[in-house]
């Protein structure tokens, strides 16, 4: 849970702390609007993956589920600035299935959190073996971190890749290399 006025002195302090006057007319409500940002972003600290992922369907089909281009919001922990992407999520089933939109709340629920891209995509990956028991899982994140883009080595467009693979796809390239097959698909335009 966020300590919104903790947050909110840090902020005057950090104003201070810059040369800014915290009581000027542009940044007067600065330290409660952000106070209430981080309330957001940080939501996830209040969250667990179990909450999402322990409702379960059964299935018979037990190939392969992807789901692809989950955009994704998160706070690199080393600098407190915005990395974004899209993690794409594939599990063989064990006889039950989650809802879709569970898989995003999944990788929301770690993502909204201070976080560094590697084990965000290992945390994901842990907590569906452990909820849903698949076969098996595997996570690939895209992501831009403004860490490196915006200052530093200052390289705009550069994008870190992390991949975990647990249980089958761990031990099996054939479906590794399904798994980047139907990432990299594209829907063929129809035919008119």
């Amino acid at each position: 849970m966020v300590d919104q006025e903790k947050v909110k002195e840090a902020v005057r302090l950090l104003l201070e702390g810059i040369g800014e006057d915290p009581e000027r007319e542009g940044l007067k409500d600065t330290p409660d609007r952000i106070a209430r940002m981080y309330t957001e972003l940080m939501a996830g600290y209040d969250d667990a993956p179990a909450n999402h992922l322990s409702r379960t369907f059964t299935a018979e089909n037990n190939e392969m589920v992807l789901e692809k281009d989950i955009v994704f919001y998160s706070m690199c922990e080393h600098h407190m600035m915005p990395f974004f992407g899209k993690a794409h999520i594939a599990y063989i089933p064990n006889g039950k299935v989650v809802g879709l939109s569970k898989l995003a709340r999944c990788v929301e629920t770690y993502a909204r959190r201070l976080q560094i891209q590697e084990k965000m995509t290992a945390e994901i990956a842990d907590a569906m073996m452990e909820e849903l028991k698949p076969q098996g899982v595997m996570i690939v994140v895209e992501a831009e971190h403004l860490c490196m883009t915006a200052r530093g080595v200052k390289k705009p467009g550069s994008k870190t890749t992390t991949v975990v693979t647990r249980g089958v796809f761990k031990e099996d390239e054939r479906l590794q290399d399904l798994f980047f097959k139907l990432l990299n698909h594209k829907p063929e335009a129809e035919e008119v």
